[in-house]
C-alpha cells in the first residue's frame, strides 16, 4: 500500500469513528489536496483489498474489518491524553488510602465514563492459593471428574466426556502423577508446569495425549475462571452505540455481559505483557465489538483490564488511557 492509500484508510477509519457516517469522496478531496477522480480510483481499489466497504445505504464507504486492523497494526498513532483526563486519575493515584485494586477499579469507572464504553477489571482472587490436591474420579467409561483443592479451602469440580479410545483408569493413574508433581505449586503457575514440565512426561506414557493434557489444563482454568474476581463499568455504555440499534442485538450483546464466557474472554490475553487489540471476530465476543486489554502487576497483585466497545472505537484515545494507567499501577514514570 502506498503512502496516498495509507492517509486515505487513515482518514476514512478517524472520520467514521467521530461522525458514525459513511465517508464519500467529496470531503475527501479537500483534506488529501486530490481530484475527485483521484480519490475514486483509490477508494476502488482499497475496496478491492478488502479494506473499505460500501454502506448499503449510502454512496460512501466504512472501513471493513481488514481495514480496523491494518489501521491498528501501521497507522494508528497512541493520542496524548489531556489535562483533564491526566487529572482525573492521577487524583485516583495520589489517596495512598486506596488499595491497589480499588484504584484499577475507581480509575476504570473514570475511563469508563471519558470514553462512553464498557470497562472491566478481572483480578486474581486466587493468586495467593497453593495446590493441595488434584483427584481424577472415574465416574464411568467415558466420563471423569476432575477436583481441585487449594491449602486456602477452595474447591472446584468438572466432568469431561472421554473418547472411547481412552481409558478412564489410564486417566486416573496419570492424575496421580500430576497431583505429585503439582502439589505445594501457586494456582496462578500450574498451567505454565503443566505446559513445559508435564505435557512432555504425558506425551511418552499416553498415546493420545493432547485429550488427556487438555483435561487437565482445563480444570485448572475453570478453577482460575471460577475464582476470579471481576468488575465491570458503563456495562449499559457498550449498548448505547449505534451498532446496537435494534432489540435483537441489545440482547444479544447484554446476554454475553453476564454470562461466563465474558470472564474467560477477559482472562484469555496472549502475547505477555504487551497491550492486545482483538477487533471483531478476533475478540471471540461478538463480531462488532473490539476488545483492547492488558495484564497488570503490583505488590504481589495481579489482574487484568480490558476496555470494549465497537469496532469504530476511538482506538488512539483508548490505548493511551491504558498504557497511560498500567504504568501508574505498576510505578511507572512517576506518580
Amino acid at each position: 500500500m502506498d503512502e496516498r492509500k495509507k492517509a486515505l484508510l487513515k482518514e476514512i477509519v478517524e472520520t467514521y469513528v467521530k461522525t458514525v457516517k459513511p465517508v464519500g469522496s467529496n470531503s475527501l478531496c479537500k483534506k488529501l489536496k486530490c481530484s475527485s477522480a483521484t480519490i475514486r480510483n483509490e477508494m476502488a481499489v482499497l475496496e478491492n483489498l478488502g479494506y473499505i466497504e460500501k454502506n448499503h445505504i449510502s454512496s460512501g464507504r466504512i472501513p471493513s474489518e481488514l481495514g480496523y486492523k491494518y489501521y491498528v497494526e501501521n497507522l494508528m498513532q497512541p493520542k496524548d491524553l489531556t489535562g483533564e483526563d491526566m487529572l482525573k486519575l492521577q487524583t485516583i493515584f495520589a489517596n495512598n488510602e486506596l488499595k491497589v485494586s480499588d484504584a484499577v477499579t475507581r480509575c476504570l469507572e473514570i475511563i469508563s465514563d471519558l470514553t462512553n464504553y464498557t470497562s472491566v477489571v478481572l483480578g486474581r482472587g486466587s493468586s495467593d492459593n497453593l495446590l493441595r490436591q488434584l483427584n481424577i474420579i472415574a465416574l464411568d467409561l467415558n466420563k471423569v471428574v476432575a477436583i481441585v483443592c487449594t491449602d486456602k479451602g477452595l474447591v472446584e469440580n468438572k466432568e469431561f466426556i472421554i473418547p472411547d479410545n481412552i481409558d478412564a483408569n489410564e486417566i486416573v493413574k496419570v492424575g496421580e502423577m500430576v497431583n505429585k508433581m503439582l502439589v505445594g505449586t501457586p494456582i496462578s503457575k500450574v498451567s505454565e508446569k503443566l505446559e513445559f514440565e508435564i505435557k512432555p512426561i504425558i506425551a511418552k506414557k499416553v498415546k493420545d495425549y493432547e485429550t488427556v493434557y487438555n483435561i487437565f489444563y482445563d480444570a485448572f482454568n475453570d478453577f482460575l475462571i471460577h475464582n476470579t474476581n471481576i468488575h465491570v463499568s458503563g456495562r449499559v455504555n457498550l449498548l448505547k452505540e449505534p451498532e446496537y440499534d435494534n432489540t435483537t442485538s441489545i440482547k444479544r450483546i447484554a446476554s454475553k455481559l453476564e454470562d461466563e464466557a465474558f470472564k474467560k474472554m477477559v482472562s484469555d490475553i496472549d502475547g505477555g505483557e504487551d497491550l492486545q487489540i482483538y477487533i471483531g471476530k478476533d475478540s471471540n465476543f461478538d463480531d462488532n465489538v473490539t476488545v483492547i486489554k492488558k495484564k497488570y502487576k503490583t505488590d504481589g497483585e495481579e489482574g487484568t483490564i480490558a476496555i470494549i466497545g465497537p469496532k469504530r472505537m476511538e482506538y488512539e484515545r483508548v490505548v493511551s488511557l491504558l498504557n497511560y494507567m498500567v504504568d501508574r499501577i505498576e510505578g511507572k514514570d512517576g506518580k
